[in-house]
């Protein structure tokens, strides 16, 4: 709300300047990425779904949870690496020079809207693969096996059935890919894109405008709203639920061992671009200049991430378990209130700090007027320029992933446990720390690790909010790539991606737990 209504502040002296020129590039330029990089995820993650879900076919079992692997590399990662591999001195093009081949920079350089758009691509489509063939294989049995037995191809199956029945999924995932499109800096920034939140990093630092910031991140927040309203609009006629509340697992379909090999194929390409050649090629220049950047200024730098991120983390599932048990009930206010707590991670990042920083600056203006009305002598304590800022960016940003995982917890366990707890004279307090937690400690624990690994990726709200001269491993990774150091960045870089890989498999096996 502070920066929605931040558009009917008089404007400052740039702004005339930044609507006559500027924002209208912008605008176009973002919803250009955001619109390509959408419907290019749906294609690479449904077909991946599709595939891993309804055939059966050698090694299905494996490239089922390791397509998920791509979420631990951060596209700004991914950018930088991939970006290098194809400069002129990268690897890519000096193997085709030595076969005698001379690429055309145009169209082999990425530094473009064709090369975001590709690393995007390949870093978010699990975004859209997960939710898909979660979707495909408990919902969409009886649907599939009828078409079957009807007499329909696979190919009619997909476009005929499948696509329309998940449109709710899909329309999900592909959210959650526009979401970390329109809140990425550092691939658009990296790659010379003209976008808004590139346009508020260059009115925040460039003019030191705030206020010019704050009107370019509500049109932003505007735009959004339309769009997703605009969504809801076309489909709200339409019922997606099953007629009965029977299903079953959906049954793969063995295929032939031609096709069979070419969908592992497929799926193999995608793994190694996504994953398995950023890995290798970060590796060896970790290799080369590990001993220059593992210092005892590093390890500060790796403090710093995990004490911000191990606090947010601890915050965020606090308030998770609290607004989680007190929503159960099947109120307005409760269902209101839920909605409220995960409405940060559909806002930019960019967006939430321009908010954060916002609300900071006025508590630090009554907080001196307090200082001085009181009697206070020498200068307070300037919340914005503590890590505290940070922080409370994080919690408002991630709120999202600990809470949902929390909910899912609650809604698994159900009521009757607490209700017979209640009826043999347990109070609520009691209830929940003997009965209900225990009953969602695998829910909470996924939560936590989410978040956490999240926070430790981001980068926007922490070049936004971190305090002078703090360091943190994305922030670290952005000023190597930023001053041309990119073999010094895949030091931190591969730490992050480090953290995210351990996450991944501990997720991969309490799902295997929970399905058991």
């Amino acid at each position: 709300m502070f920066v929605f209504l931040s558009i009917f502040e008089p404007p400052s002296e740039h702004w005339a300047h930044i609507k006559q020129y500027l924002i209208k590039d912008y605008m176009l330029e973002t919803l250009i990425l955001t619109g390509i990089t959408a419907v290019t995820t749906m294609l690479l993650g449904v077909s991946l779904a599709w595939f891993v879900t309804v055939f059966d076919f050698p090694g299905r079992s494996i490239l089922r949870w390791a397509l998920v692997l791509p979420l631990a590399v951060p596209p700004y990662i991914g950018a930088y690496t991939y970006s290098t591999m194809f400069s002129y001195t990268g690897v890519v093009q000096v193997t085709l020079r030595d076969f005698g081949l001379e690429p055309s920079q145009e169209w082999i350089s990425l530094t473009s809207m064709r090369g975001a758009v590709v690393v995007f691509t390949l870093f978010l489509y699990p975004y859209v693969y997960l939710v898909t063939r979660a979707f495909l294989e408990r919902q969409s049995a009886a649907f599939i096996e009828n078409a079957r037995l009807l007499g329909r191809g696979s190919l009619s199956i997909f476009f005929r059935v499948v696509m329309p029945i998940s449109r709710p999924a899909i329309v999900g995932g592909v959210s959650l890919v526009v979401f970390e499109v329109l809140s990425d800096y550092g691939v658009t920034q990296y790659f010379g894109l003209q976008t808004v939140t590139t346009a508020i990093f260059k009115t925040w630092f460039g003019m030191y405008d705030v206020n010019s910031a704050m009107r370019l991140a509500a049109w932003l927040m505007v735009v959004l709203a339309g769009i997703f309203l605009l969504e809801r609009l076309l489909r709200r006629s339409r019922r997606f639920s099953s007629s009965t509340s029977k299903s079953k697992p959906l049954q793969p379909a063995k295929l032939s061992r031609v096709k069979g090999m070419g969908i592992l194929l497929y799926g193999a390409a995608v793994l190694a671009a996504a994953f398995a050649v950023p890995i290798v090629q970060l590796s060896v220049w970790a290799g080369w200049t590990f001993r220059d950047v593992w210092n005892d200024q590093f390890m500060y730098y790796v403090g710093r991430t995990l004490y911000t991120a191990a606090a947010a983390t601890a915050i965020i599932m606090i308030l998770s378990l609290v607004v989680g048990n007190a929503t159960r009930s099947r109120t307005w206010g409760a269902a209101l209130l839920s909605r409220l707590v995960i409405a940060g991670y559909s806002i930019p990042g960019a967006i939430i700090a321009i908010g954060v920083l916002g609300v900071f600056l006025r508590l630090d203006q009554a907080y001196i007027k307090l200082h001085a009305a009181l009697g206070g002598t020498g200068t307070p304590v300037i919340l914005s320029l503590t890590a505290g800022m940070l922080i409370f960016g994080y919690v408002v940003r991630f709120m999202a992933t600990g809470y949902n995982a929390v909910e899912v917890g609650f809604e698994k366990t159900g009521t009757r446990y607490t209700e017979a707890s209640r009826l043999l004279g347990r109070s609520r307090l009691a209830t929940f720390w003997r009965i209900e937690l225990p009953l969602i400690r695998g829910a909470v624990l996924s939560g936590c690790i989410l978040t956490f690994v999240e926070i430790c990726k981001e980068l926007p709200l922490a070049l936004l909010l971190r305090p002078f001269d703090f360091e943190t491993l994305s922030t670290k990774t952005y000023q190597y790539a930023n001053n041309e150091q990119i073999h010094e960045a895949s030091v931190p870089a591969l730490l992050i991606i480090s953290i995210s890989f351990i996450s991944v498999y501990v997720l991969h096996n309490l799902d295997k737990r929970w399905e058991a």
